[in-house]
């Protein structure tokens, strides 16, 4: 049992609860009431956390722990944890010294900005009683809180009667303009407002940020343990639902057995984590990039959709994503981000928009195996959208974008990051890549061939592209292709940098662009120079700039992002093009799932609990 491991609880808004094993909250992220305002972004941390301890006829017994400043772990609940779950939700079972054990349980029912815990005793026992003491802010998720006289402790009090039993309903409106938090429970309340001061996140003074947090707690909570089981729930006071009226003992009966049974409908562990990514955006869907600090990007939705709801068999989800963006089309390109609090959304990718195209290929084609029939309008709609990206890059647009004389597609300006390698330090674009990247090349010729299957305007520029590229990119030296080719808008120049971009001129796009000899070499090199356990290195070792380790401040990790860094989305290219050079055969297959996939799926009960982690270090251990 790793004490450090993290759990998440996702509401399908892009709100969540998140935390360590140990109770020990180590990011700013971590809390129980994270709620996203206008979903999927709008987040905001209303409840941090809380105290829990609970008394017996043997003593006072503490259930959590907190690390404060200088570096201090105060209370030594973490130390009576014997035991921790993440499936189907998180549970803790804690023993404490007179032999009492007391399980707790906390989850997130879905479509709700709302958190559920409870507590029992495993044996009966007499004189047994929980406090809980929660741990408000009311702030920004990307910010820290800090002690002020602004702060409204008082609660209102609404409290509930239902079945002959009493509940306590209370309000908190922490600030002007912040969601109220609600709390319903099945206990009392007594109020002691307090401030709890210099809380410590030891991964955000790894990350070489600020660090201490105060967070007001306005009073605790108490339960009789010996007659029954303890429920507290928070939600915030824009979550409409009728189970808020009920008596917590019923309200955590009805949420409890509903989201039991929709986790039960999913088929795997991994289809209920990709279940995370998938969250409301206005009346349709989009997806979270990742946890716990992104929201949704153009690139990673469209990569992601293949696999969260392709591979899912979820088509009415990738239909619903795909035909919201296809009206997002800006002068060939599509956002690459949306602003969390509805500024301009933001352009700077040049792949995004081919990853659209790519991503409406592969669900037509998840359409036509499951003989589903899409309406001919909306079928209009997506081709639309990839004949608008196409037009618009052909002509040309922002950041130096342009279909060039060969059918290749140049790229960037000075100070831009466009492609997925995107860290930017200060004023430094780490890896610019300007000109004409691989992968963008590969992108691009899949999109032309994708397009051509209903235009024939795009089939000469694809010929024209397609040789181009095999003339242009490849290195035989190497026995690779360049990363970049006419770099900085040069004629004739190349990057012989070796990073995984290259890959996608074999796997991880419908259409392979190499012969059978050259892809062989590229696999095999990239394999030999890239390849690790959690992923691709994104820039091999002996490199000029290569970074063996993610860590330092926030100009170091920057500086390391894409120069050696672990980056585990590339296993899936990196495995279709190893088992496309084999044949695709049942061997290729089989040897493939027990060299690439098995270290992934063992990576899921470390790290993020149930996910694969972002990135890794470079060299072993490769530490997430």
């Amino acid at each position: 049992m790793d004490l450090k491991a993290e759990w998440l609880e996702a509401d399908g808004l892009g709100g969540f609860a998140s935390g360590t094993v140990s109770g020990i909250r180590t990011r700013r992220y971590h809390a129980l009431l994270l709620a996203a305002l206008t979903p999927p972004a709008g987040r905001m941390v209303l409840v941090n956390g809380c105290d829990a301890w609970v008394e017996t006829p043997a003593g006072t017994f503490a259930l959590s722990s907190q690390r404060y400043m200088p570096d201090v772990v105060h209370p030594d609940g973490m130390s009576r944890i014997e035991n921790f779950e993440p499936e189907p939700w998180p549970r803790w079972t804690f023993c404490l010294e007179d032999g009492t054990v007391i399980e707790q349980e906390l989850f997130v029912p879905h479509d709700v900005s709302a958190v559920v815990l409870s507590w029992r005793l495993r044996d009966q026992a007499t004189g047994v009683t929980l406090h809980v003491r929660p741990f408000f802010s009311g702030r920004e998720y990307h910010a820290l809180h800090h002690e002020n006289a602004a702060f409204r402790f008082e609660p209102e009090r609404d409290d509930v009667e239902g079945d002959g039993a009493g509940g306590t309903r209370l309000v908190w409106h922490p600030y002007p303009g912040v969601p109220g938090v609600v709390a319903v429970a099945n206990g009392t309340y007594r109020h002691q407002p307090d401030w709890f001061r210099n809380f410590l996140y030891e991964e955000e003074r790894n990350r070489g940020l600020e660090f201490a947090e105060d967070l007001a707690s306005p009073g605790f909570f108490r339960w009789d343990l010996s007659a029954g089981e303890a429920v507290w729930i928070l939600a915030t006071d824009k979550t409409q639902s009728e189970w808020l009226r009920l008596p917590a003992a019923r309200c955590l009966e009805k949420l409890r057995a509903a989201e039991r049974g929709r986790r039960r409908q999913f088929p795997s562990r991994l289809h209920r984590s990709a279940d995370a990514y998938l969250v409301r955006r206005g009346s349709g869907k989009t997806i979270v990039a990742g946890y716990p600090w992104f929201t949704d990007w153009g690139r990673d939705t469209f990569i992601a959709l293949r696999g969260l709801c392709l591979a899912t068999g979820r088509l009415d989800d990738a239909r619903a994503i795909l035909l919201q963006w296809a009206g997002a089309v800006s002068e060939g390109m599509l956002p690459n981000l949306f602003a969390d609090q509805g500024d301009k959304p933001e352009f700077n990718s040049v792949d995004a928009s081919l990853w659209y195209v790519v991503a409406v290929h592969d669900f037509l084609q998840a359409m036509d195996v499951a003989k589903r029939r899409l309406p001919d309008g909306e079928r209009k709609r997506l081709q639309e959208a990839i004949e608008a990206i196409l037009s618009g890059y052909a002509k040309g647009t922002r950041f130096g974008i342009r279909l060039d004389d060969d059918g290749l597609l140049a790229a960037g300006q000075p100070g831009m990051q466009l492609t997925w390698m995107d860290a930017k330090a200060g004023d430094w674009v780490v890896t610019p890549r300007i000109g004409k990247p691989v992968e963008v090349q590969a992108l691009w010729l899949n999109a032309l061939k994708i397009a051509g299957a209903f235009s024939d305007r795009w089939h000469d520029c694809f010929e024209k592209g397609r040789t181009a590229f095999t003339n242009r990119f490849w290195n035989e030296a190497g026995g690779c292709l360049y990363d970049v080719v006419d770099v900085d808008h040069r004629p004739g120049t190349v990057d012989a940098t070796f990073r995984p971009n290259q890959i996608f001129a074999v796997g991880g796009l419908p259409l392979t662009l190499l012969d059978d000899e050259r892809a062989c070499r590229v696999v095999e090199a990239v394999e030999a120079r890239l390849w690790t356990p959690l992923g691709l290195r994104s820039l091999a070792p002996g490199e000029p700039g290569y970074r063996p380790r993610y860590q330092g401040g926030v100009f170091e990790r920057d500086g390391a992002y894409h120069q050696g860094t672990v980056w585990p989305w590339l296993i899936g290219p990196f495995v279709e093009a190893w088992v496309r050079v084999l044949d695709g055969t049942p061997t290729a297959k089989q040897e493939a799932r027990r060299r690439f996939l098995a270290p992934l799926l063992k990576h899921l009960d470390e790290a993020g609990l149930g996910h694969i982690s972002e990135i890794a270090d470079a060299d072993p251990p490769h530490q997430p």
